[in-house]
């Protein structure tokens, strides 16, 4: 990293925060090659591509995997809510998750497909930009670019477990607002909401829920943006209403029924994807656009999500 990226995150961030992240980068980077305990882990483990290409290969299904990889389907959700200023009443929000754009080619081919078609007000990125979770990111970003340019309205993003904060100055350059524990308001008339983000929660552990949601007023209508879901409970307390997240891709390969073998996070299957409740928030899991590991999916579609914002009466 030169010197002037470092000062560059150091400014927008914070150089607590920067440091904290920087340094954390770099111990993973020692256990990926070796160095620690977590050379085990399967996104980690070099040999772990192959044999799951292998054995689906030898099961005859890799080409239809790969086949269903690319098969980008458009959800739609409504959450309603009695906070809700009546202003944002139909406000549509785009949700893509885990682009994971160099593994995921065909899916991006597809997805830049749709882009035009859609009717939204604003799109959010919830992370997992990268396909390996180490080195070099300028594949990455120039991935992003290429659906970036297909994105006309305002974008924000989070950055997820797979993601580097050196790729925080590429995406803001295209203009691409990272939330990293911070929150904006979203005006119509004299009447707003607050979407904040926090930094990734899975992994480097750096998200910081209350200073995301410091300057959000108690009765606010709030969105928060996390790669992970498995901040639920904090979100929840915190008062937010809308939490919008990824990272478990639906378990991607599923058995029959969309059961997920694993969705490597700590929380209630139910909350895997699609949309759920916990107590007074609403929650949605994306089960991303891209695919980890290997580019292939069964019983699981990648999708985007259409999130419509609707009021309903108080209790």
């Amino acid at each position: 990293m030169d010197q002037g990226d470092l000062e560059y995150l150091e400014r927008r961030l914070g150089r607590f925060h920067a440091k904290q992240r920087l340094g954390i980068e770099r111990d993973h980077e020692a256990r990926v090659f070796g160095g620690g305990l977590n050379f085990f882990h399967i996104e980690n483990w070099y040999t772990a591509p192959w044999l799951i290409r292998s054995s689906l290969r030898l099961a005859g299904l890799y080409r239809r995997g790969r086949r269903n990889a690319e098969r980008v389907e458009v959800r739609s959700n409504t959450v309603r809510s009695a906070n809700l200023p009546r202003a944002f009443a139909g406000f549509t929000i785009l949700h893509i998750s885990d682009m994971h754009v160099e593994m995921s080619e065909a899916a991006m081919d597809r997805l830049i497909k749709l882009l035009p078609e859609l009717i939204y007000d604003l799109c959010v990125l919830t992370g997992d930009f990268r396909a390996r979770t180490y080195g070099p990111f300028d594949a990455t970003l120039a991935g992003v670019a290429r659906v970036r340019s297909h994105i006309t309205r305002p974008l924000y993003g989070v950055l997820g477990n797979h993601d580097t904060i050196q790729m925080v100055r590429g995406l803001e350059a295209m203009e691409i607002r990272m939330l990293l524990n911070e929150n904006e308001r979203m005006t119509r008339g004299d009447q707003y909401i607050h979407l904040a983000g926090i930094d990734d929660a899975h992994y480097h552990r750096v998200d910081n829920i209350e200073k995301a949601a410091s300057q959000i007023p108690e009765n606010g209508f709030s969105i928060l943006l996390s790669h992970t879901p498995e901040i639920y409970r904090q979100a929840a307390h915190a008062g937010f209403d809308l939490l919008l997240s990824g990272h478990t891709h639906g378990g991607q390969i599923c058995l029959p029924g969309s059961i997920p073998i694993t969705l490597d996070a700590v929380l209630p299957r139910r909350m895997g994807s699609g949309a759920w409740r916990y107590h007074e928030m609403a929650g949605y899991t994306s089960v991303g656009v891209g695919s980890c590991l290997v580019p292939v999916r069964f019983n699981c579609p990648p999708s985007i999500t259409l999130h419509r914002l609707e009021t309903m009466p108080a209790q």
